[in-house]
């Protein structure tokens, strides 16, 4: 390791520490060490949930996916960004009025269902390991870049899951929800600061985007194969012509396109690190505000991605005359793995330190969503299953602890998986892998949660068999179509079965509503409605009405008592 890049590791490294140890929480109850004691302001919860949103995917994948396939890879920004358009307008309110802990929290309660609270568990799981993969996956690339080097007779990338990993379940375990917020917004901000110093400094060398694509779309996209040399990609548009940068069709027909972008958007409402975020927020008012924050972030944060994808693409093969480093990276200028797009990046233009700057901003997007994903797999374990069903009568000190025991098991099970999947026995399949595997997240998330989800806000007629089939039809449908998709040749098939939920959600969203149909709500629908979607003066009322009652109460029982 240089120093340039030592002291760019080690300052983002004792900047999250610092902020950690400082916001850890004073108290031991749950609500301080899952929620932060609700008390989270709407700027720094902001922050918070785009330093847990904006992962390895964001920063190294969406650049990796247009620096592979153009056009076709700038549908992961949409997807991305547009997630936080059903969140406002459907989801964030509602949802912290009710004023639970988590997911299966929620819909446990509002459904009147432990079996709904179960399964819920059951499927929150599946989603934050296969969206921690990625992210191990991506602190295992960075310090294969930035480092080079191996401890402990493991390889650099097995050093890089392992010690990221390890670094961040302390964090969580130590820090709980206040720790982690503050933890997330100060990673944000350094990770947006990384971002736009690289912009900012292709765009003072030169660059122009709209030249650049340009430029690049003359000739045919071009992919390393297996025999070291570079073959070039057929658009999936238009199989008679190459591929091209600034076309459509790299990757995806038509239908591919909007399944990804459908994917996508269906899923960030179901991702329960993200919307675990909402029930930190003060009021209902307060986790809408903090959405539209979100969307102006996440709006600036993917133009920028896609850009310096962009200047990667137009940019390296330039370079490799000039960095002899670059022949054990590249073929013939092409990168043979894409997510090295921003490193090396930052590398030519700023050199050591420039390296340290980027793999420390993908360090620290890895570190803050791995911490999200950790937390919110304590809450689901020690909140839902623990002092529910495993020892109801547990003091606010074992619920907290057993939350931390959580945390430590799955960093483990993501370690494990992260050391299995390498990124470059897989570079040649998939535009980008780390983008890919989480929409492998996104595709369970938007299939088995999100059309449950919806409906229990939005539809009074939900019950809790309902809840049950419809998560798991979604569940089965995403994860069978993207197995078939994955060992599928090309086509329209292939398309939708490796981005399923444009049928997967619509077909768990119809068996959520056939079988709430046959089945009897909960019957206290009225007053939880009311509570998700009252206004202040009904919810006024509502108050002023049970205090009346329990003053007539109190009346009758202090008449009957002097008698």
């Amino acid at each position: 390791m240089t120093g340039a890049g030592a002291a760019s590791l080690v300052v983002a490294l004792a900047a999250v520490v610092t902020v950690a140890v400082v916001m850890r929480p004073r108290g031991a109850s749950t609500v301080d060490f899952y929620l932060a004691g609700r008390r989270v302001g709407v700027v720094t919860n902001g922050w918070a949930i785009c330093g847990d949103y904006f992962s390895a995917a964001s920063f190294l994948g969406v650049a990796a996916a247009v620096y592979a396939t153009g056009l076709d890879g700038a549908w992961y920004a949409v997807g991305f960004a547009a997630g936080f358009v059903p969140v406002l307008l459907f989801v964030a309110a509602p949802l912290r009025r009710f004023g639970e802990f988590s997911i299966p929290d929620f819909l446990g309660r509002r459904l009147g269902s432990e079996r709904v609270r179960l399964v819920a568990v059951g499927v929150v799981q599946l989603v934050i390991l296969t969206y921690l993969l990625p992210q191990t996956v991506g602190s295992g690339i960075t310090w294969e870049l930035l480092v080079g080097d191996g401890v402990l007779g493991m390889s650099a990338y097995a050093t890089g899951v392992v010690a990221s990993t390890a670094v961040v379940a302390t964090l969580v375990a130590f820090g709980g929800m206040r720790g982690t917020t503050w933890t997330q917004a100060v990673q944000f901000l350094l990770l947006l600061g990384a971002l736009v110093w690289l912009a900012a400094t292709v765009v003072g060398a030169g660059f122009h985007y709209g030249d650049a694509v340009d430029h690049i779309s003359t000739v045919p996209l071009e992919t390393p194969a297996a025999d070291g040399s570079l073959a070039p990609e057929r658009s999936a548009l238009h199989p008679d012509r190459p591929a091209v940068f600034g076309e459509p069709g790299a990757t995806y027909g038509g239908l591919g396109q909007l399944a990804l972008i459908v994917t996508l958007a269906m899923g960030t409402a179901g991702l329960p690190h993200v919307m675990n975020r909402y029930f930190t927020a003060p009021t209902g008012a307060a986790a809408r505000t903090t959405t539209v924050w979100v969307l102006c972030l996440a709006g600036l944060f993917y133009s920028l991605a896609v850009m310096v994808g962009t200047a990667a693409r137009d940019l390296i093969p330039g370079a490799v005359a000039d960095n002899p480093w670059l022949a054990d990276l590249t073929v013939d200028g092409v990168l043979l793995v894409p997510e090295h797009a921003l490193p090396v990046l930052g590398r030519i233009f700023g050199g050591d330190a420039g390296l340290g700057v980027v793999a420390a901003g993908a360090l620290v997007a890895v570190m803050s969503t791995v911490a999200g994903l950790l937390l919110a797999a304590a809450t689901s374990w020690g909140h839902d299953v623990y002092e529910r069903h495993v020892n109801p009568r547990a003091t606010q000190r074992q619920a907290v602890l057993a939350g931390r025991v959580t945390t430590l098991v799955t960093a483990c099970a993501a370690a494990g998986l992260g050391l299995v999947m390498r990124p470059d026995t897989m570079a040649g399949a998939t535009p980008s892998i780390v983008a890919t595997m989480v929409t492998w997240a996104f595709a369970v998330a938007g299939s088995a949660l999100t059309p449950v989800f919806i409906l229990s806000i939005w539809w009074q007629r939900t019950t809790a068999a309902g809840a049950v089939w419809g998560m798991a039809t979604g569940t089965v449908a995403a994860v069978g179509m993207f197995t078939a998709g994955a060992v599928s040749s090309g086509g329209l098939l292939h398309d939708v079965l490796v981005t399923p939920t444009l049928v997967a959600a619509p077909l768990a969203a119809t068996v959520t509503v056939l079988v709430s149909l046959r089945t009897t709500p909960p019957p206290d629908v009225e007053r939880s409605w009311l509570i998700m979607h009252g206004t202040a003066a009904d919810r006024r009322a509502e108050r002023l009405a049970r205090l009346v009652v329990a003053e007539g109460r109190r009346r009758k029982e202090v008449r009957r008592a002097r008698r």
